[in-house]
């Protein structure tokens, strides 16, 4: 009788588990199967990190915030409008006539500034023997008085600039926006239009746009 209860017993434990093996196996096999099902569905909508889809404009808004490339340069946020200006092939003549000027300890300044920065190209647009002449020590005060046309008070974007806007710049006399669409145009005191080229430069004390033209005021 004892041995009958022991036999009993020993095939009910071999039932037991062999049916938890059976279903542990079961479990392991539907979770293999869904975590392989989340991973294809994560695939086909374009998902990497996280979860969510990567897509187009998030990576332009990130490339955007990094930096924007000029003269060869990438332009980034972390460094001041002088440090940029001077990775820029395109901005050399810039560069020394702000040195000439003696400009470069306010454009490295807290600001914030915004900068309307005509390239080489715009400065050869300029009468023969003009930049030679305006960098002479004799002549500073003069050259000092158009580069800072070209500076304005705080830190104006694009999207910031309306059509028939009045800037006043640090020299005193204003700019006036032309804007159509997504381009913008400035209008100098003595009627001459330059084009911005490349906007939204950013730096830690402001903005700076490119310009395709030398903009002048009226003294």
């Amino acid at each position: 009788m004892l041995k009958h209860s022991f036999a009993a017993l020993a095939l009910l434990l071999a039932v037991g588990t062999g049916f938890s093996t059976s279903a542990l196996a079961q479990t392991k096999a539907k979770a293999k199967e869904d975590k392989m099902k989340t991973k294809e569905k994560s695939s086909m909508n374009g998902s990497t990190t996280g979860g969510s889809m990567s897509t187009g404009s998030s990576m332009d808004a990130t490339s955007a915030s990094g930096g924007v490339m000029v003269g060869g340069a990438m332009m980034t946020p972390d460094k001041d409008i002088v440090a940029n200006a001077l990775n820029s092939s395109e901005h050399t003549t810039l560069v020394t006539a702000v040195k000439a000027a003696g400009l470069v300890p306010t454009l490295q300044g807290t600001g914030p500034f915004t900068v309307f920065a005509p390239t080489n190209a715009a400065f050869d647009k300029l009468p023969s023997g003009t930049v030679q002449t305006l960098v002479e020590p004799a002549n500073k005060e003069q050259l000092t008085t158009i580069l800072t046309y070209h500076v304005v008070p705080g830190r104006y974007l694009a999207s910031d600039l309306k059509d028939g806007q009045k800037l006043t710049t640090v020299e005193g006399e204003t700019l006036t926006v032309m804007k159509k669409g997504s381009s913008v145009m400035l209008r100098d005191a003595k009627g001459g239009m330059a084009t911005v080229s490349i906007p939204n430069v950013v730096s830690s004390n402001g903005v700076t746009h490119v310009v395709d033209t030398v903009l002048m005021p009226t003294r």
